[in-house]
């Protein structure tokens, strides 16, 4: 069997370093040049002659930066004779740019999948696609995971009894209403129409929430306007306890600020598929780790086992 060789971008390293401490094995060194010009360089630093190569890099911001950095990394490690190179995004930014809503725009998402497989990728891991049709846009092998059975290990902790999970819209609902048969608890979902990137309005909420503990779960929180929103309408309905949940916590621009001010959200839990700086981290936000999930499905790929299997069990 070819050897394991595990490369970090300057995305997360922190991600990247618990992933190797849970295989047991050692994050290979990577430099990063920016020339006078303004160009990337990268140079690997460790034998990927026919190796298993996985290079991990969430497209985060700065999204270009970090994109363009990977496409150089997968490049050189093609170049250096590695036997596979395994391309991990457990944030795939682009997801969002998933079909043609308006003339004569790219649909960056298939865009940039394209370029990753040119680049050398032949295999895709990521987690959470804002838009699961995403997964078919990619010409090589995607393993796309999810955090729910993460997320759901911690609310089985609690009580649950008079909870109902509520998704902001129904394009998450399907993901929802898994997350809702993983604790056994009822789901509903709001109606939401998206004006600009950063403008959201919530019509209604469908479902009985009135009185209830609610769940509301995205796939991620980025300007933070839309859980606002639907917050709104949940305290129109009398809700009682607030959790807000979610794989990708971004939370940028003015979420920090927008979160802080809803008092009453008790809990926020995310993961940490992206990096989470200290002053990101409000009070009463939870921050669990994808680490051991990511860690175990590299396994997987590298000897061949069925990764589909680690989510066995689940509705």
């Amino acid at each position: 069997m070819n050897r394991i060789v595990i490369f970090s971008g300057s995305a997360h390293a922190g991600l990247a370093g618990a992933i190797c401490k849970r295989l047991k094995t050692t994050l290979s060194p990577a430099v990063v040049t920016r020339f006078s010009n303004d160009c990337l360089g990268v140079q690997l630093q460790a034998n990927c002659r026919q190796a298993d190569v996985f290079i991990i890099q969430p497209l985060v911001p700065s999204v270009q930066e970090h994109l363009m950095e990977l496409l150089l990394m997968l490049d050189a490690a093609r170049g250096a004779s590695a036997s596979r190179i395994t391309a991990v995004m457990p944030y795939y930014a682009y997801a969002r740019s998933d079909k043609k809503d308006a003339p004569r725009i790219s649909i960056a998402a298939r865009l940039v999948a394209d370029l990753l497989a040119t680049a050398g990728a032949s295999r895709v891991l990521t987690m959470t696609l804002h838009s699961a049709q995403v997964h078919g846009f990619f010409s090589v092998p995607v393993d796309h995971l999810n955090a729910l059975k993460v997320l759901s290990r911690h609310f089985r902790q609690r009580r649950l009894k008079n909870t109902i999970v509520v998704s902001p819209d129904l394009g998450n609902a399907k993901a929802a209403s898994h997350f809702a048969r993983m604790l056994n608890l009822p789901v509903a979902a709001g109606s939401k129409q998206r004006l600009t990137d950063d403008h959201v309005v919530v019509d209604a909420i469908v479902g009985d929430v009135d009185g209830k503990d609610v769940i509301v779960i995205d796939d991620e929180i980025a300007n933070g306007g839309t859980i606002v929103e639907v917050l709104r309408k949940l305290r129109e309905r009398q809700v009682k306890r607030i959790v807000v949940a979610c794989t990708h916590g971004l939370l940028t621009g003015k979420a920090i600020e927008r979160l802080r001010a809803q008092s009453d959200i008790d809990e926020i839990v995310t993961t940490d598929t992206v990096p989470i700086p200290r002053d990101k981290r409000l009070p009463n936000m939870t921050v669990l780790s994808v680490a051991p999930l990511l860690a175990e499905t590299i396994h997987r790929i590298h000897v061949g086992e069925s990764v589909s299997r680690l989510f066995d069990g689940e509705e």
